[in-house]
């Protein structure tokens, strides 16, 4: 009877120990946090698209910077979003009209922060020498229909600073800009951008961008869990944009998103590791 009762206990401990192996299986296999992108860098504490608000967007552990990108007049690819100058300095007309030169010469700060004053337009170039391969960068190319050879140009400068390509995102709402990525280099992570007027894609849709893309990167007003999942099952990445609210990136972190757009990493961050420290106490213009 003593063995018998022993044999039992045996058998209920080893069930005890598949179960828990099992379920630490599974929680090794759950779905990896979702990536950091530090939307135009730390926008929402700093001038949008300064090495300010890059270096803001390095010491909040951001796992990822983004770049947008123009061409100035003298062929020189240069860190903005928009196509005119009125809204981020106190320049008019377009960028593509205007000498690196006579871009520098802008106050690109003083509309964030009195106390920014003098932040100016950095070029790619310029970006790459200060920090290298110290961050990830995740780079959107603007209206490239407008600047013939970007895509080799932004190649070429990849190259000369030796920056690691496997751990760089291209992103774009071109799709001709995409395929010109991925017939230079195709081990480049490429990104389809979505509008928020396409809505959601059909299954033929995400088809067709996996044949030259590796995600899309969609607003996140337009996602449901659903979706997300659909998107994911054609081999797809979906990254959400722009995201600044704590309980909207919480909700997408649960339906799964593999990276969110944030002008506040700083949050993104907290939401993603809770348990961990504050990063550090910074004293934010105002």
């Amino acid at each position: 009877m003593h063995k018998k009762w022993l044999i039992v206990l045996s058998i209920t401990c080893l069930v005890g120990v598949a179960f828990f192996i099992s379920n630490t299986n599974i929680a090794n296999t759950a779905e990896k946090d979702p990536l950091i992108i530090a939307h135009r860098g730390a926008s929402g504490h700093e001038p949008e698209h300064t090495i300010e608000a890059y270096k803001l967007a390095q010491k909040m552990k951001s796992d990822y910077i983004e770049i947008d990108l123009h061409m100035s007049k003298d062929g020189q690819l240069v860190a903005i979003h928009d196509y005119a100058l009125h809204r981020t300095t106190n320049g008019t007309g377009y960028v593509k009209n205007k000498t690196v030169k006579q871009l520098q010469t802008l106050d690109a700060g003083s509309w964030f922060s009195s106390k920014r004053k003098g932040a100016y337009i950095p070029t790619l170039d310029e970006i790459f020498a200060t920090f290298g391969n110290d961050i990830r960068y995740y780079i959107e190319t603007k209206s490239p229909h407008e600047y013939p050879g970007m895509e080799k140009k932004l190649m070429t400068l990849l190259d000369k600073y030796t920056i690691n390509k496997q751990q760089l995102i291209i992103q774009s709402f071109s799709d001709e800009s995409l395929r010109t990525f991925h017939h230079l280099e195709p081990s480049i992570t490429l990104i389809q951008l979505v509008s928020y007027r396409q809505g959601l894609l059909t299954s033929h849709q995400l088809k067709n961008i996996h044949r030259y893309a590796d995600g899309i990167g969609s607003s996140s007003k337009t996602l449901t869990k659903s979706y997300i999942k659909m998107v994911q099952s054609y081999g797809l990445d979906i990254h959400a944009y722009t995201v600044n609210d704590t309980k909207e990136m919480k909700k997408l972190i649960r339906w799964g998103v593999n990276g969110i757009f944030t002008n506040y990493p700083d949050r993104l961050y907290k939401v993603v590791h809770p348990y961990e420290k504050p990063l550090f106490t910074f004293n934010f213009p105002v």
